[in-house]
C-alpha cells in the first residue's frame, strides 16, 4: 500500500532544538524519527511512499536524495570502491511533493489526491503524522480494518502527556482529580488507514480529523484500534531527549524490524 507521510508542519514546540530542522528530521540516533517510521512501514511491505512537503523542505530532500548508505551501514573498502554488507532503502519509492507551507493536515492530505489516482474507491492507502514511533501490530490493525468494511481507522493511544484531569460541580468544587495515564481516555496516534473514498468526506480548506471525521462518525464510517503498547511522538525536546536516552540504552521497541 502506498502510505502518505505529512511532513511539512513548522514544529513550533521543537524550536529549542533547532528551527532549521523540521520535525520529521529530528534524529533518533544516527538516522532522523521519519526514516524510523517508513522503516516500521517497509518492514510490513508498504514502500510506496508520498511525503508531503512544506516547511524547510529542501532539507527532507536532500537526506533522500544524497543518502549514503555506507554512513549507517557495515561495508567493505576495496581499491577504492564500496561493497555494502546490508542495504535499508534500496527498494523504496519516495515521492517527493509540495503541498505549501502553511496547509493543514486536510489540506495536504487533498493536495497528493492525484498520486492516488490509480486506486478504486475501495482500496486502501495508509497515512502518519511522520513524528511518532509504535510497535504497533500493523498486520492485526489492518485486518481489524477489513473486517470492520468502514471506510478509516486510526490508531489511539494513551496520552504520554502527565497532565491531569479534573472533574468539577457547579459551584466549582473538585470532585476528583487523576493523571491522564489512569483515566481511560485515549488520543490519536496518528496511524491511519483509509480507503480511497476519504476524499468524498473532505472539502476544501478542512482539517482532517474536523469535519471529515464528523461526516464519518455520522455515517457510522470511523474506527479506531486501541493499542496499550509502546507509542511516542516527537511534539517538545523534552520527547527528543527522551528518545535518544530510550536509543542510547538500547531500548528501541519501534524497531520492529530489528538491528
Amino acid at each position: 500500500m502506498k502510505v502518505v507521510l505529512f511532513c511539512g508542519g513548522l514544529g513550533m514546540r521543537l524550536r529549542e532544538y533547532s528551527e532549521n530542522t523540521p520535525k520529521p528530521m529530528v534524529p533518533i540516533g544516527n538516522r532522523p524519527i521519519v526514516w524510523n517510521l517508513m522503516k516500521y512501514y517497509a518492514h510490513f511491505g508498504n514502500k510506496d511512499f508520498i511525503m508531503c512537503l512544506g516547511h524547510n523542505a529542501h532539507v527532507i530532500k536532500d537526506y533522500f536524495i544524497n543518502y549514503d548508505e555506507c554512513l549507517t551501514n557495515d561495508f567493505v573498502l576495496n581499491e577504492g570502491k564500496t561493497e555494502l554488507l546490508k542495504t535499508d532503502i534500496h527498494d523504496w519509492k519516495i515521492t517527493f511533493a509540495d503541498t505549501g507551507m502553511n496547509s493543514n493536515i486536510g489540506m495536504r492530505l487533498k493536495s497528493v489526491e492525484k498520486y492516488l489516482d490509480d486506486l478504486a474507491p475501495d482500496d486502501m492507502f495508509l497515512a502518519n503524522y511522520a513524528d511518532g514511533l509504535s510497535d504497533a501490530p500493523f498486520d492485526d490493525i489492518l485486518e481489524f480494518f477489513k473486517k470492520s468494511d468502514k471506510t478509516a481507522c486510526f490508531l489511539c493511544v494513551k496520552p504520554q502527556q502527565s497532565f491531569h484531569y479534573i472533574r468539577l460541580d457547579d459551584d466549582g468544587m473538585v470532585n476528583s482529580i487523576q493523571d491522564t495515564t489512569h483515566t481511560g481516555l485515549t488520543v490519536n496516534g496518528g496511524f491511519f488507514i483509509f480507503k480511497k473514498k476519504i476524499f468524498d468526506y473532505m472539502r476544501d480548506g478542512e482539517e482532517l480529523v474536523h469535519e471529515p471525521f464528523e461526516r464519518l462518525i455520522e455515517e457510522n464510517q470511523l474506527v479506531a484500534f486501541q493499542y496499550d503498547g509502546f507509542w511516542k511522538c516527537m511534539d517538545t525536546f523534552k520527547d527528543k531527549q527522551n528518545f535518544d536516552e530510550m536509543y542510547a540504552s538500547g531500548d528501541r521497541p519501534w524497531q520492529v524490524w530489528g538491528e
